[in-house]
């Protein structure tokens, strides 16, 4: 044994550090052994799961899936399978590779595809540096409509003001809305500071109430045991803005509407940060869910995308600034809905502040 091998990890060690699921398959389809990423993955525990048939671990909704594995034992590639978990749904890739030197034997991999993260990174910058190359051109000029709409206002009569006023209103409404299409696309990130996550939480709901027309009903469910997030306050509590209202529009027209935010500790979810070159635990939990009619299946697999809406009126740019400010801070945003028990829910990961 050399000196690098001496302290170097076993195979064992290996397999329960890596980021994604991997579950070790017997001939007869029984889970043999499945690591950590697995167990957090499908919510159930190795002893839970050791010993059960595959394909009822594996439940993809889909027959011929389970058929497929089933008759062959030729490599299995599929990508934005959604597996029902623990009364959950979530979209993962899956590869089923069999083991050459151990006939019959395979190994199963799943990663969480997550909703809106479809793209690369390299990709998603250059979607999101169009609209903000687009919006640096078009606001130079509204400043200078803006100007005129002034100058014009000061010569008409008072009965013709009104429209110099439209006029002005309206420029700010577009700035307003260019100013969102240019955080989408800066690269830099913020930086990040521990934070006190239940303060950023109360900040945001109180901006909320203060800008909404009508009260409506906020259940809070938070751990207070929990330490500090690593985050960037300013973007953390625009996130919440974004979501606690989108919340209350969707349930809106509900007979009783209900927001709630829950607060969690979830441990073994990990995700590869390839800013960092490195994967980052993520073991803080926030979720914004609503009793509202849920979004559109038209769009639900796009709402993280930008300028895409099913709000008549929405203009596509919330949902994807959101997803941005939380990538920015190593963290990772989902969505799901649960028709069974009519919820809606939006889920934060962050990373934890060192002690």
């Amino acid at each position: 044994m050399t000196k690098l091998d001496a302290g170097a990890p076993g195979s064992a060690e290996q397999i329960a550090g890596l980021t994604f699921a991997m579950l070790v398959v017997s001939p007869d389809l029984k889970v043999h052994s499945l690591n950590p990423a697995a167990e957090s993955l499908l919510g159930r525990s190795a002893r839970r799961t050791v010993g059960k048939d595959m394909t009822e671990v594996l439940d993809f909704g889909e027959p011929h899936i389970a058929e497929r594995m089933r008759l062959t034992e030729e490599q299995l590639i599929a990508r934005g399978l959604p597996l029902k978990s623990n009364e959950k749904t979530v979209v993962v890739n899956l590869t089923i590779s069999p083991l050459q030197t151990h006939p019959g034997w395979r190994v199963v991999t799943l990663s969480d595809a997550g909703q809106g993260e479809r793209f690369g990174d390299e990709e998603r910058r250059a979607n999101l540096r169009g609209p903000a190359v687009l919006a640096h051109e078009i606001k130079n000029p509204l400043a200078a409509i803006r100007g005129a709409a002034q100058l014009v206002a000061r010569k008409v009569d008072e009965k013709d003001r009104h429209l110099t006023t439209l006029i002005a209103d309206e420029v700010d409404r577009i700035a307003s809305l260019i100013d969102r299409m240019q955080r989408l696309g800066r690269e830099k990130a913020e930086p990040v500071v521990p934070l006190n996550l239940h303060a950023a939480i109360h900040r945001a709901l109180h901006t909320v109430k203060a800008a909404s027309d009508h009260p409506f009903h906020v259940r809070e469910e938070f751990d207070p045991s929990l330490p500090d997030v690593l985050a960037n306050e300013g973007a953390l509590v625009q996130v919440l803005i974004n979501l606690i209202s989108n919340a209350r529009d969707a349930c809106a027209g509900r007979q009783q509407p209900e927001v709630m935010i829950q607060t969690r500790f979830v441990s073994g979810l990990v995700m590869n940060v390839i800013r960092l070159g490195r994967p980052v635990k993520l073991p803080i939990e926030i979720q914004v869910s609503d009793n509202g009619p849920g979004i559109d299946p038209d769009y639900a697999d796009h709402i993280f995308e930008p300028f895409v809406s099913s709000k008549p009126s929405g203009q596509g740019l919330g949902l994807a600034l959101v997803q941005k400010l939380v990538r920015d801070m190593d963290g990772r945003i989902s969505h799901e809905r649960d028709d069974a028990n009519g919820w809606t829910h939006f889920r934060i990961h962050l990373p934890m502040a060192k002690k």
